[in-house]
């Protein structure tokens, strides 16, 4: 049991499994307005099965295709495949376990999802390479996180609507933007490494100016998803107050000052997905009543 319990420990090391605040809301919120409401407890497990496994695989396979790169950088020294707590082997097989749960899950959902999983599989993979040969890297991994609406809104109606295709994009810039201004952290190593991201390719101003913007275009896309999708009020208020957050949070780091990066990466951005959903539930409810 004492064996079961360490593993399970470390697994949720590895794959973060406290950033799931960031995607699994966002896919809530596809479902929500698919289904104009509750869209019942079995498709909700489902979706939430699904959208735990394809992260858990797409973090397991950064780590194991970074394994060369984790060594090296002091920032990602305890991780549990750099210190030999986990094996390849063993990640190898969680990986292919979390691919199976995943592709089962959309089987639950409808053929549409089902034929769309190897293409969200592959994809969700493909992000830990970019940064091999791309400086645009961040916006890649922004796309992955992107799809989280759409899969929510798929998982209850499978049909591509507007209102899913526009939180697709604001997820997608939202997502860049805060990992532009987590990966300044990493400038000099990932630039000596011969890596690209933005910040390490143009520059801390450069990227933070980019960050900002991603996080104005954000706003812009919440606003007109809301729209798209017939909101009412208390979406679009919560909607502009996510987005004074995210302009403000670029207050607390500058190109000086990077401490508090960590607060504007987890902290405040995790607020901004949950108050997001929350408004989608509370605008549903008010215009259900």
């Amino acid at each position: 049991m004492n064996r079961i319990l360490r593993d399970l420990v470390l697994i949720c090391r590895m794959v973060k499994i406290e950033h799931s605040v960031f995607a699994l809301p966002f896919a809530y919120i596809g479902a929500f307005l698919a289904a104009k409401g509750w869209p019942g407890f079995g498709p909700m497990l489902v979706l939430t099965i699904a959208m735990v496994a394809i992260r858990s695989f797409a973090m397991a396979f950064n780590r194991l295709a970074d394994l060369d790169i984790d060594r090296e950088n002091p920032r990602t020294q305890d991780r549990p495949l750099v210190t030999g707590e986990l094996s390849r082997g063993f990640t190898m097989v969680f990986l292919a376990g979390t691919a199976v749960v995943f592709v089962a899950m959309c089987a639950f959902m409808n053929p549409l999802c089902l034929a769309l999983s190897p293409v969200a599989l592959i994809w969700s993979a493909f992000y830990s390479y970019c940064k091999r040969f791309t400086k645009w890297c961040h916006f890649v991994l922004g796309s992955v996180l992107g799809l989280a609406p759409v899969a929510g809104w798929l998982s209850v109606a499978p049909v591509l609507t507007l209102p899913a295709a526009l939180f697709f994009f604001g997820v997608t810039f939202w997502v860049a933007g805060f990992d532009l201004l987590y990966a300044c952290q990493d400038r000099h190593f990932d630039r000596g490494r011969g890596l690209h991201s933005i910040p390490a390719r143009l520059g801390m101003k450069a990227a933070l100016g980019i960050s900002t913007l991603s996080h104005l275009v954000t706003a812009i896309f919440f606003l007109l998803a809301g729209w798209a999708a017939g909101t009412g009020a208390v979406y679009f208020l919560v909607a502009a107050a996510v987005g004074v957050v995210l302009l403000w949070e670029h207050r607390l780091i500058s190109a000086e000052d990077m401490s508090r990066v960590n607060l504007a990466f987890f902290t405040l951005n995790g607020i901004i997905s949950v108050a997001l959903f929350i408004g989608v539930v509370l605008d549903l409810a008010v215009n259900t009543v």
